[in-house]
């Protein structure tokens, strides 16, 4: 150390520097102003600084730009270091006719459109996030990414900047860096080396601004969460989960309502690892919102989160509640009636139609739990209108197993479960595994057979239609050598010319019509059996029950 310097100066706690007083003061105001009061000549004088920018390597930087008499080599590695640093020390006056330190790194950075992807990702490196040179650093990354994609996709175009971008995109071989540019995902590695939490959002934010691929990125945020998530210490994972749900909600918001930009697989996986990070309420309900809307494209598997510490049931329950929610909500389903309107109605009652069997399926799966609630259990019963369902055979079967294991229901729970079915929308074998059900109450019974009696009239009445509307039947002779009676319907007048055309439309109609008179015989004999069938079990039941309600009416 030089005995002749005066000023020992700590910076973050990490190298102490001993340094000239009246040359550092002459190039920084913030020196200057330190020492202005001091009367006379100081020994032994002392600056600590703890959240200088850059660290003890850009106060060095400084340091050599005062001793050189204002003279230093600025470039894109040293000019977003030493731009906070002439901030930070109020280096913004001119001395001995050399322009400032902090005008020389504005004219530097001026250029930062420029530089190669290896320079700009050194400069994040020392931006900071309030900085006014991230955006255009941030905005020169996310331009090099659109080029190299229209370069993927169109090879024809090439420039040398698109060349020194395939370069410099590894520093390991050629090879290496031409397979990594022909893939879509070669620059995540060295945007998760570079990045941190707090500068991913304002990536993303410029990636929207300028329409890059928003699946490309969202596979970015995902790749971003698992190689930070592993080293990470429990704060930091909270403030990178949360990061990454923030953005990815932000990209969901700015893509297109048909794109799926964000997969529902991976949703769910960032969901399964925060459980137990406590994130934020907001960070919490974007997560379940985005996995909501996109309910239809999850599986079983996806909806098998295991409860929360300390609840007493298997699985979360609660969680299934208000993903279903969310889904309808966002269908315009809310409110527990049926989808209504032309404009994708088609599509929102196919996607309910998938949430309603994977809801089936889960439903089964947590009904033999001996902890659900009955209530909690009947909720998950009724939470999709009856219009998502077709077949209430799934959902029988479920309820029966829940029935089975929780024995000790009261007769008004028993009740209120088995109403949640639509039993007109029941099977007739189902119907008939309902009749001899003893865990099912009586009343649940006569709604069964109630519907049966109205889906058997409504048959009928249907055949009656058809019978009032045909011509005369003409006798066919099956496979088997039986016959049987085909009804045709009026043929069309077609114009002069149209013979081989009537002849081909009634070859068909013959066909169809055929089969649809053997499935109406043997309707017929289905419900013959089951009139008999239904009168046995219900006079059995009423007898045990010593009770003289009178049997229902059933079809003759």
């Amino acid at each position: 150390m030089d005995a002749s310097c005066d000023l020992e100066v700590d910076v973050n706690g990490e190298e102490t520097f001993f340094i000239h007083e009246k040359i550092i003061s002459s190039y920084c105001g913030k020196i200057r102003k330190l020492f202005a009061k001091s009367k006379g000549p100081t020994k032994n004088l002392k600056v600590i600084f703890n959240d200088f920018p850059g660290g003890p390597e850009s106060f060095e930087l400084v340091s050599r730009f005062c001793y050189n008499k204002g003279k230093i080599v600025i470039n894109p590695y040293t000019s977003p270091r030493l731009f906070r640093a002439a901030h930070y020390m109020e280096m913004n006056e001119t001395v001995s006719g050399s322009h400032n330190l902090l005008e020389k790194t504005e004219k530097s950075l001026e250029e930062i459109k420029f530089w190669s992807w290896i320079e700009l990702l050194s400069a994040l490196k020392y931006v900071a996030i309030s900085s006014k040179i991230l955006q255009k650093c941030l905005d020169s990354l996310v331009a090099r990414l659109i080029f190299a994609e229209l370069s993927l996709s169109c090879p024809s175009i090439s420039s040398p900047e698109s060349s020194a971008l395939r370069l410099s995109t590894d520093s390991k071989s050629t090879e290496s860096g031409q397979t990594r540019f022909l893939r879509s995902t070669w620059w995540f590695e060295d945007l998760v080396n570079v990045l941190t939490p707090d500068l991913v959002k304002p990536l993303v934010k410029s990636i929207i601004f300028h329409n890059f691929d928003h699946g490309v990125t969202s596979r970015f945020l995902v790749y971003y969460h698992k190689s930070r998530f592993i080293t990470a210490s429990p704060e930091e994972k909270r403030e990178i989960t949360e990061t990454v749900i923030d953005s990815l909600c932000l990209l969901d918001q700015n893509s297109n309502s048909n794109s799926n930009s964000v997969s529902c697989k991976n949703l769910f996986g960032i969901l399964r690892v925060s459980s137990n990070l406590n994130i934020s309420k907001i960070s919490k309900n974007n997560l379940e919102r985005m996995i909501g809307s996109r309910l239809d494209q999850a599986t079983l598997d996806d909806l098998l989160v295991p409860s929360p510490h300390g609840s007493n049931y298997l699985y979360d329950v609660n969680l299934v509640l208000q993903l279903v929610k969310y889904f309808l909500a966002g269908k315009g389903g809310g409110g527990g009636g049926c989808l209504a309107g032309k404009s994708g109605s088609e599509v929102a009652v196919c996607d309910m139609k998938k949430v309603a069997r994977l809801i089936d399926l889960y439903v089964a799966e947590v009904a033999p739990d001996p902890r659900l609630k009955p209530y909690k259990f009947l909720a998950l019963l009724k939470i999709l209108p009856e219009c998502s369902r077709d077949s209430y055979d799934e959902m029988y079967h479920a309820i029966n197993i829940y029935l089975q294991v929780h024995m000790g229901l009261s007769d008004e729970e028993k009740t209120n479960i088995c109403a949640s079915l639509n039993y007109e929308k029941l099977s007739s074998e189902i119907c008939n595994h309902v009749m001899q059900n003893e865990k099912f109450p009586s009343k649940i019974t006569k709604l069964a057979l109630k519907a049966q009696q109205v889906n058997l009239e409504n048959l009928f009445l249907d055949i009656d239609i058809q019978k009032r509307f045909a011509l005369p039947p003409c006798e066919t002779e099956t496979k088997d050598g039986r016959h049987g009676q085909v009804v045709l319907y009026a043929k069309q007048v077609v114009p002069h010319g149209g013979k081989m055309d009537i002849v081909n439309e009634n070859e068909k109609m013959r066909a169809h019509l055929e089969g649809m008179q053997w499935r109406v015989i043997e309707l017929e004999k289905v419900c013959k059996k089951m009139q008999t069938q239904m009168t046995k079990i219900l006079k059995s039941r009423l007898s045990r029950q010593n009770s003289a309600k009178s049997l229902p009416r059933l079809c003759s």
